[in-house]
């Protein structure tokens, strides 16, 4: 498993998402709040920097599409936030039609703390690095800026498809 640092412990009961927004007014949903939210079934293929697939991956979670349901923004670039202060930068028009969820489950189990459980975050179209383990909220941008990895060298988007690993790919 490779983690930006060392394993987040973080129970249910102190788990919160939240989503800032160009107003500053965060919106926050604590565990207990994000179970009651619609959830989808969500089969697909994940990709890493490191050259591994996995194929036909089972998961249980929340689209972000339902959360920006309460949240306005004119911003088009998002910073996810990880306990543990990892960060990953995402145009919104990723995080949402459908294409990322706050996962929960895996494989029909609980999320393994080792893959970012309690809740992770799944945009399954880019390399996994922007798959934040052990998530705990978006702030909105105005511009793009490089999150954690993107600002040691990895590539900005991180497409599998054109093999975007490194900035200049």
């Amino acid at each position: 498993m490779l983690t930006a640092g060392p394993t987040q412990l973080i129970s249910t009961e102190v788990w919160s998402f939240t989503i800032t927004p160009e107003s500053g007014q965060p919106r926050r949903w604590s565990w207990t709040e994000m179970m009651a939210l619609p959830s989808e079934e969500i089969d697909v293929d994940i990709h890493c920097v490191t050259r591994w697939t996995k194929l036909g991956t089972h998961w249980r979670g929340v689209a972000l599409d339902t959360f920006f349901e309460e949240v306005e923004t004119d911003y088009a670039y998002a910073m996810v936030h990880s306990y543990g202060g990892y960060t990953t930068n995402l145009p919104l028009e990723d995080l949402v039609g459908g294409k990322a969820w706050i996962v929960y489950e895996y494989e029909g189990e609980p999320l393994h703390v080792e893959h970012g459980g309690p809740a992770r975050l799944l945009v399954p179209h880019l390399y996994f690095w922007k798959s934040a383990k052990w998530v705990n909220g978006v702030s909105m941008q105005r511009s793009d800026e490089p999150g954690f990895w993107e600002g040691f060298g990895y590539h900005n988007y991180g497409n599998p498809w054109r093999e975007e690993r490194y900035a200049g790919d």
